[in-house]
């Protein structure tokens, strides 16, 4: 399910469709895609448009063939059509199209942002579409610990993506409700109760034999390996539970509930919403899916168990165990078939540890065995792999004594320190602490260092767990930008005016110069000598409202990549025609143009505060001539700030 090429949502896509017209219009013969990227420098241009080089490739030795990649650029430039987004188009080395965006039609866009909503933005193809994510995923009788962290945010964050993309989200959350630890679980727990019966207590169930579910886990495990007959009642338990015994399915449902309350008290605090969907769901579905697979030829019998052997792998899917019994191969399979026949999914994500990729490549490739997925068409499934949570010390993310770190514990404590952290400014700004709005403070704060520190890294990396790096007030953290858009927020309610009212009827001016650079010649000197240069103003407010047109584009390579974080591709190697080389010592200078960086929600988000202090230091704004105008600038990275919070699950604080 690629995202439509159309004219909508972002700049980058509308160039797209500019290029794409004006390569059908001067070289009809050939058949090539755009290729067009924002410019890494704006020394060169807002984007840039990189086909020459392959078409000159392409066309070399036909007749009428252009002398040399400039002339394929310049008759690409010619071919362009009227339009209203492009001021201006020039030639850097070789045939590189360096693109101007015109400011009328930046200042429009936003001014229409600021009126409309922020909806038109939203990248376009997905509108109507079944997503299923399936992510976070604890195993029930257990906490939720640090481990389960990544699978949580980096799931509700691609959720709401695709949600803001019009997509029918379906967000799953497939925990271990089922299996053989139940049988001990179930036994400890009668066990208990005989106990309490012989001491005179009551014969029923109570809350507390559910109470403390890490306790009971621990007990029953401590006994199961330690006792064989307990062993052996436990196993005989779990027979009791999978044959429908109304009292081993009381006990598993009483369990069941007392972990999804404290699934959903984690939940509730991470502004999370999931549907619980777990093992124990396909449980009736499993014998019928392996007799079709069997009955197909999909699976075949491999020392007594029902194996799918794949092509390119070391180690078959079991899908039956050789005494018969079932395991998460047969869930999984299971799980995809319901989500494909009677979810009607175009889109099935996992977001689970890497650890598990080879598992997903298994039950993808079979799915595809089976007929039930085809390559290149209909339906699509990904698995979106992440990496650990060290510690400072570089090892796996535990306590003292060697247990994971529990999850509530966690994000207990980056509250306490972000309660702390305001209750010192305000006291060192002389202002009266109101505990209400620091708890408030402290929660938005909180919660959200922990959601962006993780959702920064590249998720395929491992990264280290810091208080003192998420919490830090300077930097590329969550509690940074919070108060950079308290600020911003502080100067629209100084200004006390509806910047709403005037964007109506107010155009947005960006004429206010920055810095002066140097000509792009300058970087792209040709074998001739340079005799001139010249220079040319970049202009703050121009910047500033470009970076912020760019959200969409954030918003399409995320989708792109499955990932909430920022990754760079340098790909200029591949725009290189066969035959043509560039001068050893030029290159590290060219490099900049063939380079695309893919900007993703938190990177984006950082640098737009970054572009927005530079425009307040050099743009006065209340008092100004030009007030009213970089209002609107000010609003507008407001509400783009405020939907980059929305997306990454961060609640933005008007006041701090």
């Amino acid at each position: 399910m690629a995202s439509e090429k159309t004219s909508c949502g972002s700049i980058r896509n509308e160039l797209l469709e500019l290029f794409r017209t004006a390569l059908t219009v001067s070289f009809p013969s050939v058949s090539a895609e755009p290729v067009v990227a924002a410019c890494n420098n704006a020394k060169n241009g807002d984007y840039q448009c990189n086909n020459a080089m392959a078409l000159f490739g392409k066309l070399k030795g036909t007749p009428s063939a252009p002398k040399a990649p400039r002339d394929v650029a310049t008759a690409i430039v010619g071919a362009l059509p009227a339009n209203g987004l492009i001021a201006e188009t020039s030639l850097a080395g070789p045939g590189f199209i360096n693109i101007r965006l015109s400011r009328d039609s930046l200042s429009t866009r936003l001014s229409e942002m600021l009126v409309k909503g922020l909806a038109s933005w939203a990248p376009t193809g997905y509108i109507g579409k079944k997503v299923v994510i399936d992510f976070s995923s604890p195993n029930v009788a257990k906490e939720m610990h640090v481990g389960h962290l990544r699978s949580t945010i980096i799931g509700d964050t691609l959720c709401r993506i695709f949600e803001y993309c019009g997509a029918d989200v379906l967000r799953l959350n497939h925990v271990g409700d089922w299996g053989t630890q139940f049988g001990m679980l179930i036994e400890h727990m009668a066990d208990a109760r005989r106990l309490r019966v012989a001491a005179g207590g009551e014969d029923k169930d109570m809350d507390e034999d559910v109470a403390d579910l890490q306790e009971l886990y621990r007990a029953a495990k401590k006994r199961f390996d330690e006792e064989e007959e307990f062993k052996t009642r436990a196993r005989e338990a779990v027979t009791r539970l999978q044959s429908g015994d109304p009292e081993s399915l009381a006990s598993w449902q009483r369990i069941c509930a007392a972990s999804r309350r404290e699934f959903e008290a984690i939940y509730s605090r991470l502004g999370v919403t999931l549907q619980e969907r777990g093992e124990s769901f396909y449980n009736p579905m499993l014998k019928d899916v392996v007799e079709e697979l069997k009955a197909a030829g999909v699976a075949t019998i491999d020392n007594g168990a029902a194996c799918v052997f794949v092509e390119g792998q070391s180690v078959p899917l079991i899908v039956q165990k050789s005494d018969g019994g079932f395991g998460y191969a047969s869930t999984d399979m299971a799980a995809i078939k319901h989500r494909l026949n009677e979810e009607k999914a175009d889109w099935i994500i996992y977001v689970t540890d890497v650890g598990q990729s080879q598992h997903f490549e298994l039950v993808f490739a079979a799915a595809k065995k089976a007929g039930w997925l085809v390559d290149g068409s209909g339906p699509k499934v990904s698995h979106v792999g992440f990496g650990l949570v060290l510690g400072e010390d570089g090892k796996r993310f535990r306590t003292r004594s060697g247990d994971l770190v529990r999850l509530v514990e966690l994000l207990d404590e980056a509250k306490s320190r972000c309660a702390a952290t305001i209750r010192e400014r305000r006291a060192e700004a002389g202002e009266e602490v109101n505990e209400a709005e620091v708890e408030d403070a402290a929660c938005a704060m909180g919660y959200g260092a922990v959601k962006y520190a993780d959702l920064k890294n590249h998720r395929t990396t491992n990264y280290k767990f810091s208080f003192d790096e998420m919490l830090n007030l300077k930097g590329n953290t969550a509690v940074y930008l919070l108060y950079a858009h308290a600020r911003i927020a502080g100067i629209v309610r100084k200004a006390d005016k509806d910047v709403y009212a005037l964007a109506a009827d107010t155009p947005i001016s960006l004429d206010h110069p920055k810095h002066l650079y140097p000509s792009p010649s300058l970087f792209w000197p040709s074998h001739a000598t340079v005799t001139a240069t010249y220079f040319s103003p970049r202009l703050q407010e121009l910047e500033l409202a470009l970076h912020l047109c760019k959200l969409p584009e954030a918003l399409e390579d995320a989708i792109e990549e499955l990932a909430p974080n920022r990754r760079v591709d340098v790909a200029f190697r591949n725009l290189v025609p066969t035959g043509f080389t560039l001068n050893a010592l030029d290159l590290p200078l060219r490099a900049t143009h063939y380079r695309s960086i893919k900007l993703r929600v938190t990177d984006y988000l950082y640098d737009l505060s970054e572009k927005f202090n530079s425009f307040y230091v050099d743009c006065k704004v209340l008092g100004s001539e030009q007030e009213a105008s970089r209002l609107l600038l000010c609003e507008a990275t407001a509400v783009v700030m405020r939907k980059c919070f929305e997306l990454l699950g961060i609640r933005p604080l008007y006041r701090i």
